[in-house]
């Protein structure tokens, strides 16, 4: 399985009018008043990113006035999820950010939690991953990195913010066997979270990283790193500089949802207030300006869809794992 199904898009007749016209029949009073990030790794990161990105969507749009962060790393993101479990009665305004990531540390067993333990209010946006090399790399496309991989795998060592047989590991790995490479040659440096990834890189204590295009693309823009490929099927409209796996000949396209989780126990009618309240978050021009800013494609799957949505993905990406040899 090359390809990763990743979407069903949902545009609720109400974000349509309001993209369309500015209107809106939902009213203050089915909106949060305050709402609190919980973000399971230390800033600089794809979590951190999308949460303060939605944050300040929320301020800039006037929909919520209160806004607070708390980055809560350790466990690969398990430490968040647990807490978020354990003082759920206080947390009646908390949106915990979560991504692909959780899929794949709970089918590792990294952590005893699922996103069954946890209230799926909504994805937002999808990150591709991309690859990318310092500016005065000897690698200037894919190929390049390919051919010096399969001559000394450890002489081509990848960056990555998370653990092994994480997102970014197992997306390159994959990368690798489709191009004629084997995926466990690869070696991974986990770094944790995605800005210390790239410290990782710009000190050369690896050649590549693997990780979100969002994460790169303004060191990219500002020349400090090049990014080779990007794993969209075809160039994105606001990066269309940047070539894809497939153009260059690897039939591989993934990516990586983000996404809000609450915790459990609470009443329909606060998740509701939950739904409603990122639904009219992301259709405002705020938001909007915030995801094109970072090369982000909008994925909005909410409430019962996306929980049945993330059961498709856990068989999927499970079945890649397997085939990978990072699951048993």
């Amino acid at each position: 399985m090359n390809k990763i199904r990743y979407c069903r898009i949902i545009h609720p007749i109400h974000l349509l009018l309001v993209l369309l016209f500015g209107i809106t029949n939902v009213q203050a009073s089915d909106l949060l008043d305050k709402v609190h990030f919980l973000i399971p790794a230390g800033p600089g990161g794809g979590w951190d990113g999308t949460a303060r990105g939605v944050g300040e969507a929320m301020i800039k749009s006037g929909l919520v006035a209160n806004v607070s962060y708390e980055n809560l790393s350790g466990g690969g993101g398990g430490r968040a999820i647990a807490k978020l479990i354990e003082t759920a009665p206080r947390q009646q305004n908390t949106l915990l950010i979560s991504s692909t990531p959780m899929v794949v540390r709970s089918l590792q067993k990294i952590f005893p939690q699922s996103f069954r333990d946890l209230e799926p209010v909504a994805s937002v946006i999808a990150d591709y991953s991309c690859f990318a090399v310092l500016k005065d790399s000897p690698f200037n496309v894919w190929k390049d990195v390919v051919t010096a991989f399969k001559k000394n795998p450890r002489l081509t060592k990848v960056a990555g913010g998370s653990v092994r047989g994480s997102t970014d590991h197992f997306v390159i790995a994959n990368a690798f066997k489709l191009s004629g490479g084997s995926p466990r040659d690869v070696v991974y440096v986990p770094y944790d979270g995605g800005g210390k990834a790239m410290i990782g890189l710009l000190t050369g204590e690896t050649q590549i990283i693997s990780t979100g295009l969002s994460e790169a693309i303004e060191m990219h823009r500002s020349g400090e790193i090049r990014i080779l490929a990007v794993t969209s099927e075809t160039r994105l409209q606001e990066a269309s500089e940047l070539p894809t796996l497939m153009e260059q000949g690897v039939d591989m396209t993934f990516a990586n949802w983000r996404g809000f989780f609450a915790a459990p126990g609470h009443s329909p009618e606060l998740y509701d207030k939950m739904i409603d309240t990122i639904a009219e978050v992301i259709a405002t021009p705020a938001f909007s300006d915030v995801r094109k800013r970072n090369g982000w494609a909008q994925l909005h799957i909410q409430g019962e869809a996306f929980h049945e949505f993330l059961e498709q993905q856990e068989i999927e990406i499970g079945t890649l794992m397997k085939e990978l040899g990072f699951l048993r």
